[in-house]
């Protein structure tokens, strides 16, 4: 049976393989818009929410695309900061995407902050466009505190600094294995699968 391809507005390598690990198993192929010719394709994120971004993603990819396609927006969302950066989270300190930047940044916000008062959720917004042009939104969020230093060598974005509530360890010394279990990005997914499961006809 030929799989239906699930096109990813992502030129994030670490999104692309981590969506594949956790719908491995559907008959989906799943793909970034670089892999089918729309590598160059930008969208402004200029939403004041996640879901307002990801649906201009997916809409978009969607305008020129016969296949299923999916878009997600991410934010770490800090109590004490009144929910900082949340919707500004790749572009915290300016500059699109800068890891670095951004999480000195927010070590410089919350510098003084007891850990106690350091409490913080990651939320994903995902959005899928069937081919029909049905739209689906599904959510995940994680939640837990931010640490006083960077830890661990994997992962992406906050993820030295974002201890998940029942781990003394950040995401990023957590790796892979136990991430795409608890993520936010993990938990919007597993709803996700269930949407498409129900999509491809699967029990």
């Amino acid at each position: 049976m030929k799989k239906r391809k699930l096109i990813l507005s992502t030129g994030n390598q670490h999104k692309v393989e981590e969506i594949k690990n956790i719908l491995e198993g559907l008959s989906i192929e799943v793909v970034s818009k670089k892999d089918v010719g729309l590598g160059e394709l930008e969208v402004i994120e200029d939403g004041d929410t996640l879901e307002e971004n990801s649906l201009k993603k997916a809409k978009a990819l969607a305008e020129k695309l016969e296949h299923m396609v999916l878009a997600d927006d991410s934010g770490l969302f800090v109590d004490i900061l009144n929910g900082e950066p949340g919707v500004y989270s790749s572009r915290y300190a300016g500059e699109e995407g800068n890891d670095i930047k951004n999480n000195d940044k927010l070590l410089h916000e919350l510098k003084d902050i007891p850990l106690i008062k350091r409490g913080a959720k990651f939320k994903t917004v995902i959005a899928l466009i069937t081919e029909n042009k049905e739209v689906i939104v599904v959510y995940g969020e994680c939640i837990g505190k931010i640490g006083f230093e960077l830890k661990g060598k994997n992962g992406f974005g906050y993820d030295p600094l974002f201890i998940p509530d029942g781990y003394s360890k950040t995401f990023a010394e957590l790796g892979e294995d136990v991430k795409n279990k608890i993520s936010h990005r993990a938990k919007a997914l597993e709803n996700l699968k269930k949407e498409l499961k129900n999509i491809l006809e699967v029990d």
